[in-house]
């Protein structure tokens, strides 16, 4: 993915499918362990969608979800953001929709076992 408009139409085209999107780095070494892993996922799970986005070729995606560490999966499901991984584990951050905050839990983006938990427990 490369742009907010290719986001958008991935997300619309999912309807009620868990999307799962990968913020990654080529030169990142956390991001070429836990790839392998992401991928066999992605044939595992047929009936969830997996994106991955090169955070360096897609900088203003990478604004725009607000990724300030490397994998950070973040999970849709109806165009709406449902939970983040992220490789550092910080307290629960917020992001807004419209005027509500509601909580984004991060957990370790390198734990396979955890994000394969996530994408069980949502689909």
């Amino acid at each position: 993915l490369w742009s907010q408009d290719e986001l958008k139409a991935l997300l619309k085209s999912a309807e009620n499918k868990l999307v799962v999107i990968e913020f990654s780095a080529k030169w990142c070494g956390p991001c070429k362990r836990i790839y392998p892993l992401f991928h066999e996922m992605s044939v595992q799970y047929r009936n969830v969608l997996f994106a991955s986005v090169d955070v360096d070729d897609a900088r203003e995606l990478a604004q725009i979800y607000h990724i300030k560490a490397m994998p950070t999966f973040q999970m849709f499901k109806q165009a709406q953001k449902v939970t983040l991984f992220s490789r550092i584990k910080r307290a629960i951050c917020c992001y807004r929709s419209g005027s509500l905050s509601e909580p984004i839990f991060e957990l370790c983006g390198t734990d396979a076992k955890k994000l394969e938990e996530k994408i069980r427990e949502l689909m």
